[in-house]
């Protein structure tokens, strides 16, 4: 069964886009997922992934955008997993691409990690340019089985700062951090996971991430109300057990005729009826009704002078 993750790229794949904006996407996964040699004294440019549909996706808008000619390469990786490793390689005008997007600086030959200036000044660009990152480096969890997290995978430090920039102009919430090889931009809240999908196209993801965080959210206000009423009804318990206990100590002791003729009646009562609330024991005394707070005040009086007992203090209550 494919992965949330996988089933979001998938959909993302799929979304038809507009030249400019597939100059965007491009210009993330080949500043991200390319690598170029150069051959004959000519660069040769060539970006890999794991995903299939990301290659044939790179393949296209290559083809839409540049004209260019392009192969698809199939590998398989030399590790324990052995996953098929796909790459789309230039055959000619891999220095018109790479410059067109701004990864080379043609007057210097200087590969830039950091987002082009023409894509900074457009909103719907950086749309775009955000869903070539999450398509080279994005990963988000199952809803179903984990915790709210997406992350983007970078190399460079300035290029997830730029990412990082992104974001919060469109009011995510994203934070950094750094590993070993690299850095990390990522959403922890699930509304910000919703709201970055939806903007980078991934509409039913999207959906199907919100219908799953509701159920879940519901779910664990259900537990939060059942655990809080159970506790209260454990501390219900508690207290009437101690209640009666401390009642059948008197009893034992020195008798309930020590106590006041209100403390009397509602420890007889109590005696009686040790499952009910403090409010349903007032409802039920004889002389009553006595509001809760006034049946609370007088089983603490019978705790009170049932603690002085057994202390040696046999005064009357």
């Amino acid at each position: 069964m494919a992965s949330f993750a996988s089933q979001v790229k998938k959909e993302l794949t799929l979304l038809p886009v507009h030249r400019q904006h597939a100059r965007a996407e491009l210009a993330a996964l080949i500043r991200m997922n390319g690598a170029l040699r150069l051959v004959d004294h000519q660069f040769v440019l060539s970006v890999q992934t794991e995903n299939p549909a990301i290659a044939r996706r790179i393949y296209a808008l290559l083809k839409q955008v540049y004209h260019v000619e392009a192969e698809l390469l199939v590998s398989r990786k030399m590790n324990l997993r052995k996953n098929y490793n796909y790459a789309v390689r230039l055959k000619g005008g891999s220095h018109r691409v790479l410059t067109d997007l701004s990864i080379l600086q043609n007057d210097q030959l200087h590969l830039s990690h950091q987002i082009s200036a023409d894509i900074w000044e457009r909103q719907p660009l950086l749309r775009s340019y955000l869903r070539g990152a999450f398509l080279a480096g994005g990963s988000v969890n199952n809803p179903e089985t984990s915790r709210y997290h997406l992350e983007i995978y970078s190399t460079y430090a300035d290029h997830s700062a730029d990412l990082l920039k992104v974001m919060h102009q469109f009011h995510l919430n994203a934070k950094e951090t750094q590993r070993r090889s690299g850095f990390i931009v990522y959403l922890k809240e699930a509304e910000q996971v919703a709201d970055f999908l939806q903007l980078i196209g991934a509409t039913n993801a999207m959906l199907q991430f919100e219908d799953v965080r509701i159920v879940r959210d519901m779910r664990n206000s259900v537990n939060r109300l059942v655990n809080c009423e159970t506790a209260n009804m454990n501390k219900t318990v508690n207290a009437a057990a101690k209640q009666i206990d401390n009642i059948e100590y008197i009893q034992a002791t020195v008798g309930l005729n020590q106590l006041s003729p209100s403390l009397r009646e509602i420890a007889v009562v109590r005696l009686a009826n040790p499952e009910v609330s403090l409010k349903e024991l007032g409802e039920m005394l004889p002389n009553g009704p006595v509001s809760k707070s006034g049946v609370n005040h007088r089983l603490r009086k019978i705790n009170t002078f049932a603690e002085s007992l057994r202390q040696g203090d046999r005064k009357e209550a």
